[in-house]
């Protein structure tokens, strides 16, 4: 388990770009499956953890309008959560049909990411944040595999507030008509947590945080992913020429 101090907002370092697989000494989990390749530690400890959120309650400021919807076979839908997109400037990203564009980082961002590359050795360009008021709300079985995203670069998840079931489904092994009989695989994200998502799980698993009634407080989660700029360009100039304005 780390120490809090080597997480405080401060000026990033200049890092050696020879780093070990994780350049950090926290303790990691391996979650492995066919085809899914993860890793999972505690990258907060509570009063950190605490304080993190909070900032972030008071810093982000959630979609609306077009940029709080989802298109699900052609019929548009509003998420069943708080979305909110940060990341270097100019960057977008366009999933279920809609193009979110980057607010710039904030402090706190920029110290949650910072320790999140501190630990893995990754360096991230953008973050997709939800909010779950309760268990109520929900994300559905989904994979993070859009042109956008580096296939070479995991995607890190922390979790912030509470602890939430997130599950893994091989995508052989869904709905009635599966062909194969493959296990999900079902883990519990603790207040401050890391999830890594290495290469190639978002090609083979789905996955999703369900519905969880006796769940009765707030979780954020950030996604820190990595934009391939060029891709973005070209994804926004197809969607300017689509909707001209």
């Amino acid at each position: 388990m780390i120490k809090m101090e080597e997480h405080e907002c401060e000026e990033e370092e200049e890092k050696d770009p020879s780093f070990e697989e994780f350049s950090h000494p926290i303790p990691w989990q391996k979650i492995e499956a066919e085809g899914l390749d993860c890793d999972y530690a505690l990258l907060f400890l509570k009063e950190e953890a605490d304080n993190l959120f909070r900032q972030l309650e008071e810093e982000v400021v959630y979609s609306t309008g077009e940029e709080s919807k989802v298109q699900v076979f052609g019929k548009v839908y509003n998420i069943p959560r708080k979305q909110a997109t940060y990341g270097n400037a100019g960057l977008t990203y366009t999933y279920s049909g809609v193009r979110h564009l980057a607010s710039p980082w904030t402090p706190t961002l920029e110290c949650i990411r910072n320790a999140v590359t501190d630990a893995t050795g990754r360096q991230f360009n953008f973050v997709l944040i939800n909010r779950y008021k309760d268990g109520q709300d929900h994300m559905g079985e989904h994979r993070d595999d859009e042109k956008e995203l580096d296939p070479s670069c995991p995607i890190a998840s922390v979790s912030l507030g509470a602890a939430r079931d997130f599950v893994f489904r091989h995508r052989d092994a869904r709905g009635k008509r599966s062909n194969r009989r493959i296990d999900p695989v079902k883990l519990e994200l603790a207040h401050g947590s890391l999830l890594l998502m290495n290469p190639p799980t978002n090609t083979f698993w789905y996955h999703s945080l369900p519905v969880r009634k006796k769940v009765l407080s707030p979780r954020i989660n950030l996604t820190f992913r990595r934009i391939l700029e060029d891709i973005a360009e070209q994804s926004k100039r197809s969607i300017n020429i689509k909707n001209p304005d």
